[in-house]
């Protein structure tokens, strides 16, 4: 299944916008990657102009940044999810997602289905 991103088919006039051209394929998005908690496993995607995207699935370590300093800590579960609350259930991981590390609790600044890495930011120790 395709996700088209396309512009808004109404004007701010309430009017229909017109088509300039077909649809393209690159035009299309990529579905959600549904990076979860696990053992570690990415894909390579083949991305426009023949470059690659490296995407990841699953993830058991993030890198934490604790006062300037980056470690790498075991992620033991999803406490939050502001995406979706149904993620929480699911254990699944997304940019601004809480997580209980063996750290502390950490907040996901990077995005794990687009980069193929975690980095968090410690919240709570």
């Amino acid at each position: 299944m395709a996700v088209w991103q396309d512009r808004s088919q109404t004007k701010k006039t309430g009017g229909k916008t017109r088509s300039y051209r077909k649809s393209r394929k690159h035009d299309k998005g990529n579905e959600f990657s549904e990076p979860s908690v696990g053992e570690e496993k990415r894909i390579k995607k083949r991305t426009q102009g023949g470059h690659e995207k490296s995407v990841l699935k699953r993830a058991e370590t993030v890198n934490v940044s604790v006062n300037g300093d980056v470690k790498n800590a075991e992620i033991e579960s999803v406490e939050d999810n502001p995406a979706n609350p149904n993620y929480v259930r699911r254990s699944l991981l997304t940019k601004g997602a809480i997580v209980q590390t063996s750290e502390g609790k950490a907040r996901v600044t990077s995005r794990p289905g687009q980069d193929g890495v975690v980095n968090a930011k410690l919240v709570e120790e």
